[in-house]
């Protein structure tokens, strides 16, 4: 649920102002923005882990979305500002572009860790129920944006495995070890953390920085947030969390195919769209 706070040494300027830091750091700086916002509005609508977090059990019952708003929501203000001080720390990654990381690889890759980590915990607690029989799983309810931390803390051990990482100000660890350090350390000082959350965490982030998942560019990255964006709309309204007035989901010959309909009261005339069957589709 929370990670570890740390800077790189060397990277840190003493009496620089933050809006130089905002400017090198866009991209951390604008995700930052986006959960803190977030933040905000679960605050004012008193919103809840078990409306946003992601479960087994409301990933079972079609509420794929929660994947998405699982990662970027934070309850507790600690919980924010500890996992958003370990962001703004690792979004040094944005600034080493001449070892090929730099801002368009922190976007397209942060896409991959928000959704593969959020996929893996689910296979994870599946794994779990189904062959330990550990119904425990089935209801506990992950929440918060540490998953991305780690991985992105596993990405920069590998990239620059001679850094140290400063935790707390006081506590320096060889950044190669961090991953695990930081997970055994919060695990200990906060025993509600996810340490399946943060482990997923750090094996997606090791399969991007062993280039076991490689080659995002604009074009993937783009066209994997349009699928997200349309999985994220469909669950929405087939988990019937939130009535979208203009689509309609009707089940076909086979129910678990969805046919969609955008309706236009003007003409009746409709759109259709049939999903292809699953072995036709190979994702390389």
């Amino acid at each position: 649920m929370c990670a570890p706070k740390g800077v790189l040494k060397g990277n840190f300027q003493m009496g620089r102002p933050l809006f130089y830091e905002i400017l090198e750091k866009p991209a951390t700086s604008g995700i930052i923005g986006i959960c803190c916002a977030i933040w905000f509005y679960i605050q004012k609508k008193n919103i809840g882990y078990s409306h946003v977090g992601l479960s087994y059990e409301t990933a079972m019952e079609g509420h794929h979305w929660r994947i998405i708003t699982s990662a970027f929501s934070h309850i507790s203000v600690i919980h924010l500002v500890f996992n958003m001080s370990a962001l703004w720390s690792l979004g040094v990654l944005e600034q080493l572009g001449h070892m090929g990381l730099g801002v368009a690889y922190y976007l397209h890759y942060t896409l991959v860790l928000v959704i593969l980590s959020g996929i893996l915990v689910l296979g994870m607690y599946h794994l779990l129920i189904q062959k330990f029989k550990l119904e425990y799983f089935r209801r506990v309810t992950a929440v918060g944006y540490s998953c991305v931390v780690f991985g992105w803390m596993t990405i920069l051990s590998m990239k620059q495995p001679s850094s140290k990482l400063e935790l707390f100000g006081f506590l320096s660890l060889p950044i190669s070890f961090a991953p695990f350090e930081s997970l055994i350390f919060t695990s200990i000082i906060v025993p509600q953390a996810s340490f399946l959350g943060h482990l997923s965490g750090i094996i997606v982030g090791y399969a991007i920085a062993w280039g076991l998942i490689h080659g995002m560019n604009n074009f993937w990255a783009l066209s994997m947030l349009g699928w997200v964006v349309l999985v994220f709309i469909f669950s929405l309204k087939k988990s019937n969390t939130y009535d979208f007035d203009f689509l309609e989901i009707e089940s076909v010959t086979d129910p678990s195919l969805p046919s969609v309909r955008f309706l236009s009261a003007g003409n009746g005339r409709t759109l259709q769209m049939n999903a292809l069957p699953t072995g036709d589709v190979e994702i390389v």
